[in-house]
């Protein structure tokens, strides 16, 4: 056995990797793990100045080749574009599907139950949702007809599988703004949980994995009074930080899981396991 065996495990050199809301708190988190592990990375966001930017500074800091594709996943014709931008760069070996929304009226996107409006609704689904199945559908395409097989991680959330407890929102907010977990957030997010197991079973002979990372809640702009009060329920008594998501992501993505598809990986303290 060589001497670095298990290192090279997680070796990505040249693999190219692709992941959505590159430019969100978790999207700079993965893109740069891909990086410094050898990946050749392409950026996709919506907003085209910033995946640009983005894209370039990746490329300084760790010295390899970045790809900055401006893209509404929601829309099949502009995946459709994206991915005959990627194909130039090389055949897709990863794909992190990590974009969501949370559309530009916040507090709609956070309105009760009882007064969601459908259109919001539809609104974040076709991100969160539809527009992952579009990009996994037409990455996962190329995978197979490049026949490296290849390995997809779809983004969820503690959410998509189990309900949240209102009592931590009390007195709570994110950058000023009253939060809560919103009904159609846990159900995207449910539904993404069961597209990797569907996906997983029907790519399974092309060699394609399909798992998803499950985050637990991350500090990033909470009052003191919800991160208080979410760390209380976890075991380990904190938040996550966004920097814990993407040794999680390199395991899924690398060789070091080359048995592992199917399966939803739970980053969340062990506040699952109570």
């Amino acid at each position: 056995m060589a001497k670095d065996h298990y290192r090279s495990m997680f070796s990505l050199d040249d693999r190219v990797a692709v992941v959505t809301g590159a430019c969100g708190l978790l999207g700079k988190r993965f893109t740069a793990a891909l990086a410094e592990f050898g990946a050749r990375v392409v950026c996709v966001d919506l907003d085209a100045v910033a995946v640009g930017e983005w894209s370039e500074e990746l490329a300084d800091r760790y010295e390899c080749a970045t790809l900055g594709v401006p893209c509404d996943i929601s829309d099949p014709l502009a995946v459709r574009r994206m991915l005959g931008d990627i194909s130039a760069f090389g055949p897709p070996r990863i794909l992190v599907n990590n974009a969501a929304t949370k559309t530009d009226d916040l507090s709609a996107f956070l309105a009760p139950v009882e007064a969601y409006d459908i259109e919001v609704w539809r609104r974040v689904n076709a991100v969160n949702l539809d527009g992952a199945f579009l990009v996994a559908q037409a990455i996962g395409q190329a995978m197979a007809n490049h026949g490296l097989g290849g390995s997809i991680v779809q983004i969820a959330s503690i959410y998509g599988v189990m309900g949240p407890d209102n009592r931590i929102y009390a007195g709570s907010s994110y950058n000023g703004q009253p939060i809560s977990t919103p009904p159609v957030y846990a159900a995207s997010k449910a539904g993404l949980i069961g597209l990797s197991r569907y996906l997983a079973t029907t790519w399974a002979e092309k060699g394609i994995r399909v798992n998803t990372l499950i985050p637990g809640g991350i500090e990033s702009g909470q009052n003191r009074d919800f991160v208080d009060l979410y760390s209380a329920r976890v075991p380990l008594q904190r938040m996550a930080k966004p920097d814990e998501m993407a040794g999680a992501l390199l395991f899924l993505a690398s060789d070091a899981s080359s048995y592992v598809t199917g399966q939803d990986l739970a980053v969340d303290g062990g506040l699952s396991a109570w």
